[in-house]
């Protein structure tokens, strides 16, 4: 009982670390998924709207990679970006620029499999209005994006709470170095390790509020486009 008022006095006092962590933990996985949006959102769109060769194993690999293990995603870009590995010059490993390369490359699948079926699902509704108008691969591609932008909302919050809840990978890669790399969900599994549950308390409590307080603006922000439309 006595953890649970010290976390709420940790949050209303407006502490200084606790600021700075989670401020840290937004950066990078905003840009985390901004990146992961850059990639998967044409990727799924590509996937939905043309046949190649070798098309049905990418679409199973973007599904099967949905379910990565963090840790061997923290694993292999630690690989990528150690001094013997082939981006090892960059000095990247050890920083939030790391983190945010592992949290993209979780997020990526996801948002490329959400939009791969919705952009699929759309794409037999307007088949013969986008064919009949002679637009191309390109412009159906951006047309199907923009029109579905509001249902990919979905997409992009899925790929949101798994990078906000990303432990493992961002540990291997950023190091959880105090101060510089060390993010909301790394300082709950440490400090909690450790018996300093105030902070991890607290901590959580921010991690959970910030996930349903954008999950219900999205959700607002559907709703508001949806009256429009009517």
């Amino acid at each position: 009982m006595s953890e649970g008022l010290d976390a709420w006095q940790l949050i209303a006092s407006g502490d200084a670390t606790l600021i700075s962590i989670v401020r840290l933990s937004l950066t990078v996985t905003l840009a985390a998924v901004a990146v992961a949006a850059v990639v998967g959102l044409p990727l799924g769109a590509l996937l939905a709207l043309t046949r190649f060769p070798g098309r049905s194993t990418l679409v199973v690999l973007v599904n099967g990679f949905m379910g990565l293990p963090p840790v061997v995603v923290g694993l292999t870009v630690y690989l990528l970006l150690s001094r013997s590995g082939p981006l090892g010059e960059f000095g990247l490993l050890f920083t939030p620029a790391a983190m945010v390369i592992a949290q993209a490359l979780l997020v990526v699948p996801i948002i490329a499999a959400l939009t791969r079926q919705t952009i699929e699902d759309l794409w037999r509704e307007y088949r013969d209005e986008l064919t009949a108008m002679g637009v191309g691969p390109t412009g159906r591609v951006a047309t199907l994006l923009w029109d579905s932008r509001f249902s990919l909302i979905t997409a992009l919050l899925a790929g949101f709470g798994r990078a906000a809840g990303e432990v493992g990978a961002v540990m291997i890669v950023g190091g959880n170095i105090e101060g510089f790399t060390r993010t909301m969900t790394t300082t709950i599994a440490l400090e909690t390790s450790k018996g300093d549950l105030p902070l991890a308390m607290g901590l959580g409590a921010i991690l959970i509020g910030l996930i349903l307080a954008i999950n219900a603006a999205a959700w607002g922000l559907r709703l508001w486009s949806e009256q429009r439309v009517a």
